[in-house]
């Protein structure tokens, strides 16, 4: 079975260190990241709207699952790593198109992001350039 994944998670996979919108939210994020961690041969299917990562989003929160403005990042970021909408890959495939993307460009890409201003994803691009697959969560 794939990973349903959107456009701009899969920079937000780079970035991750176990910190997010909840708990619930928190644990469904490192079940997938581990996964992709130690099985990089994982399926990923790029979709368009709301992924695997999205359906843990607390209900109590205000969804931007669905917002313009995240389905316009989805696509830049795709266009940024060159990975098109209902592309069929392996986590390590998704690896190697995200290690194209330098740690300043998430200062443009994400921008609008309230994850960016920490500079986890920038660290985490930085990471995967260098390593080439995802660090063990602290």
């Amino acid at each position: 079975m794939a990973v349903l994944l959107r456009g701009h998670h899969v920079l937000c996979l780079l970035g991750y260190r176990g910190k997010g919108y909840s708990d619930d939210f928190c644990t469904n994020m490192t079940a997938i990241y581990e996964t992709l961690r130690t099985k990089p041969d994982t399926v990923i299917e790029i979709i368009e709207g709301p992924d695997d990562i999205c359906r843990a989003f607390p209900p109590d929160q205000p969804h931007h699952c669905r917002n313009q403005s995240v389905y316009q990042k989805d696509n830049e970021i795709l266009q940024a790593v060159g990975i098109e909408q209902g592309r069929i890959m392996t986590w390590a495939e998704v690896v190697q198109a995200a290690s194209r993307v330098e740690p300043d460009d998430i200062r443009t890409l994400c921008s609008n992001c309230e994850w960016e201003p920490l500079g986890l994803c920038r660290e985490g691009v930085r990471h995967i350039r260098q390593a080439g697959v995802l660090r063990e969560l602290p």
